[in-house]
């Protein structure tokens, strides 16, 4: 993996500014899904056992730049305190003097979290002036969030031209994992890509089009390929049957893809079958999710729908990988650019 990594970082006593990806969906100011927060434990662990000062950036949302209390992370505190397991400071704001007090005063074990990056119209624009004030708190920064990765933003790849810069544990396990599937296939793979946009999921169908198995489309995803009269190879598969107008895959299609993941070698799957989120269109889903425990084969899931369903069906431990990016794993697998990544290297 050629890229610069936290332990080769000299991050002792150091002010590090650190990536993480808590843009979760929120009930009642809940964060219904865990995954995402803990899935940067282990580095922020590593950190604070170095004695670093450690704050943490992300975004919540779309507030296009302004100061939308919806999408303030001050909701998240509690949550991530609770997933974390060490105190939390949340900070209002993610530059300036409140960050450098905030940083000053930390006390051992403690971290911050700053306010949502995206408050900000420099951050998704990449403002050179805006991740200069981003970075001038910090001696180090440490990008562990591969959902961003595909994203050439302020807190992503801006603060790197500043800072020395470096990839957390999460951040190299994500990478380990997609040249895995890249490089070195378990056949035959079994790639099941449901969800909504059809142009975002053109390019992995097309990968996995070329490796050696099967793509079973379902969802959004199938309705517009099929409204649009994509023409697709004999691997790739569509469904038979569904469930009232589309919106779930029916019976027929629920048996044929089981079918196809028990033969599979390598198991990757991206997106509902329909929409999940009413119970009477949610049988084909589950059914997939049903196929893949039952199977021995080396199973990837990725996409904030599909986590949302691991969760709820307390699966996620019985996943061989799951992978914190949706989009960002659609495009590395699909041979979009990862300036996230490029910019550690």
């Amino acid at each position: 993996m050629n890229i610069k990594k936290i332990q080769d970082a000299d991050v002792e006593n150091k002010k590090v500014l650190l990536r993480v990806d808590f843009n979760v969906s929120l009930e009642n100011e809940d964060a219904k899904e865990n995954f995402k927060i803990e899935a940067v434990k282990e580095t922020l662990e590593y950190l604070l056992q170095k004695k670093a000062k450690v704050a943490m950036v992300c975004h919540l949302g779309r507030p296009d730049g302004k100061v939308v209390l919806e999408f303030s992370l001050s909701q998240l505190r509690d949550d991530a305190e609770r997933i974390l397991g060490s105190k939390i400071i949340f900070i209002d704001d993610c530059v300036g003097k409140k960050v450098r007090s905030g940083l000053e005063n930390l006390k051992d074990g403690e971290k911050l979290l700053l306010e949502n990056v995206r408050f900000y119209p420099g951050e998704e624009s990449n403002d050179a002036e805006f991740a200069k004030q981003l970075a001038e708190n910090f001696d180090i920064f440490i990008n562990d969030a591969f959902s961003v990765c595909h994203r050439d933003q302020a807190s992503v790849t801006g603060v790197t031209k500043f800072l020395p810069s470096f990839a957390g544990f999460r951040l190299q396990k994500e990478i380990e994992n997609m040249e895995k599937l890249e490089n070195n296939p378990v056949c035959p793979i079994v790639a099941i890509i449901g969800g909504a946009k059809i142009e975002t999921k053109l390019p992995i169908i097309k990968f996995f089009e070329k490796k050696c198995g099967n793509v079973l489309v379902g969802g959004k995803v199938a309705n517009e390929a099929l409204d649009e009269k994509i023409v697709f190879g004999s691997h790739v598969i569509f469904p038979e049957d569904y469930v009232d107008d589309r919106m779930d895959i029916g019976p027929k299609t629920r048996e044929k893809f089981r079918a196809i993941i028990k033969r599979a070698g390598m198991i990757v799957w991206n997106g509902p079958m329909g929409k999940f989120e009413e119970e009477k269109y949610a049988g084909g889903t589950q059914a997939i999710l049903d196929a893949i425990l039952a199977s021995r084969a080396y199973s990837f899931v990725g996409g904030g729908e599909t986590l949302e369903i691991l969760e709820k069906n307390n699966a996620m431990d019985k996943i061989s990988f799951v992978s914190t990016g949706g989009g960002a794993m659609l495009e590395y697998l699909g041979g979009g650019k990862m300036p996230g990544i490029d910019a550690l290297r």
